[in-house]
């Protein structure tokens, strides 16, 4: 309100009859450094209280050299579940660490992106993080080099910055896994696409799916390949039954896909798990509605984003690499359990 006067560190040091500079080290915590009497301290948070004293955050940035922010730049920040996870991973790790996360969405304008990297330097953020909602390989921008940076969810091939991304090849390879375990070795396919160039996930999971099968006296039969969304995946699985397929496995890329899957089969009479097993890939909301709940690894983004904060403000930021973190299973009922 206008008028109304912020009550200042001279104020509490005045009231309490001490100096500013003996009240600024107990209230920043350093009585015990300076040797301060217990009675002195309380004296000084006492007369703190009484004024509703607030510290000004701009005066002790001027001291410290730093902001307590970090700054979150993404192509969608609030593109839906996986977005936020992220963002309430990142924020989850920064409040322990006294840091505020700033976010920035510029919905893949680069020019855009380009101007908030810039606010995001002219507010002294003390960290930049650089996320996609997609794993894909990205072009570092030339607004970020130089300064203190972590890309999330993304990589850069030329390994200038360090980068946190989940295990994808991994979670192939748990996904088959998954399946293996119920006994099936033939009849398995997977549903979905490698995805674009630059794009890394389908790849990466292919990639694991084929070496866990080939190791585990299995082979992967086919390739369903649609768009990982549900109309698609229902298109090419019915086509598949439709030719005559008959399936033990199915491997879904995402879980909107095994959406698409479990409708396609439940119209051509097919039960999951008892004639078709089926995993998937994301542990959404989705995969916890499906009926029978469908054994889904998951994408851990709230991890993500914690990761990144914790290197971002880390002391050994400067060793660039890629933090793999891994895709653990959501078991449902969808892979037909082997008895002993």
């Amino acid at each position: 309100m206008a008028g109304v006067r912020r009550v200042t560190l001279h104020d509490v040091a005045s009231r309490a009859g001490v100096s500013t500079t003996t009240a600024s080290y107990i209230l920043n915590g350093r009585s015990d450094e300076m040797r301060i009497s217990q009675a002195t301290q309380d004296r000084v948070r006492t007369a703190a209280d009484e004024l509703s004293y607030r510290p000004n955050p701009s005066a002790r940035n001027l001291r410290t050299s730093t902001t307590r922010t970090v700054g979150l730049i993404s192509d969608l920040a609030a593109g839906g579940q996986f977005a936020s996870q992220m963002i309430t991973g990142a924020t989850t790790a920064a409040r322990p660490l006294d840091h505020t996360v700033l976010i920035g969405e510029s919905e893949g304008d680069p020019d855009l992106e380009a101007v908030l990297i810039n606010e995001m330097l002219d507010k002294r953020v003390d960290g930049i993080i650089y996320a996609k909602v997609v794993t894909a390989e990205v072009d570092v921008p030339a607004a970020l080099r130089g300064h203190r940076a972590v890309l999330l969810n993304c990589v850069d091939p030329k390994g200038s910055l360090p980068a946190v991304v989940p295990d994808d090849y991994e979670g192939g390879r748990s996904a088959a896994e998954a399946l293996l375990a119920s006994g099936i070795t033939d009849g398995i396919h997977v549903v979905g696409e490698r995805t674009s160039h630059g794009v890394l996930a389908g790849g990466l999971r292919l990639n694991g799916i084929r070496d866990v099968l080939r190791a585990g006296g299995a082979r992967l039969e086919s390739e369903l390949v649609c768009p990982w969304a549900v109309p698609d995946a229902y298109q090419a699985v019915s086509a598949y039954l439709e030719a005559g397929g008959a399936p033990r496995g199915l491997l879904c890329m995402n879980d909107r896909i095994a959406m698409g899957t479990y409708q396609a089969l439940e119209e051509h009479g097919l039960s999951v798990p008892h004639d078709v097993s089926v995993v998937s890939f994301d542990g959404s909301d989705l995969a916890t509605w499906l009926r029978p709940r469908v054994t889904s690894v998951v994408l851990p983004y709230a991890e993500l984003g914690a990761r990144a904060v914790d290197l971002v403000l880390g002391e050994d930021l400067g060793l660039n690499g890629v933090t793999r973190v891994p895709m653990p299973v959501l078991h449902g009922q969808s892979v037909m359990v082997v008895s002993p």
